[in-house]
């Protein structure tokens, strides 16, 4: 396999993975660590950022599309954003650590940016939720294999 192909593959993964779209790029970085083939600290550098690059897109969804939040259309309704708006309220930039979680982590991101968290704090506590992730991933299957 290509090295371009590779780790354009889990870039695109871990991109897709982090939107509100389901991808799994997990199973795509431990099957390339598995392979030998790549060094794993280029692989979790690759994968944490298309993951935090997809975040940031969630966080620009959020700041673009919180003008429309009452028209009818609008994916989510009322009582689920004021929801997510009040969790992230109580808890605050400091949830954004689990935006590396399954089901919480991408509207997290999103929430965020409908808040106007400022976007370097964003990205400082989005990357390291994302990397953090990614070396206990590669930590893991190196130590089972």
């Amino acid at each position: 396999m290509s090295a371009l192909i590779a780790y354009g593959g889990l870039f695109a993964s871990a991109l897709v993975a982090a939107t509100i779209l389901p991808m799994q790029s997990e199973a795509v970085l431990s099957g390339l660590i598995l392979t030998s083939d790549y060094p794993v600290w280029a692989l979790v550098l690759v994968a944490s950022l298309g993951n935090v690059l997809g975040s940031v897109v969630n966080w620009l969804l959020g700041r673009g599309t919180a003008r429309f939040r009452g028209r009818r259309w609008f994916p989510v309704g009322p009582a689920a954003l004021e929801r997510a708006e009040a969790w992230y309220r109580r808890y605050g930039k400091w949830s954004l650590l689990l935006s590396w979680a399954p089901i919480v982590g991408d509207p997290l991101t999103v929430v965020a940016g409908i808040l106007r968290e400022p976007f370097a704090v964003f990205l400082v506590l989005v990357t390291i939720a994302k990397v953090g992730r990614y070396l206990m991933l590669a930590a893991a299957v190196l130590s089972l294999f």
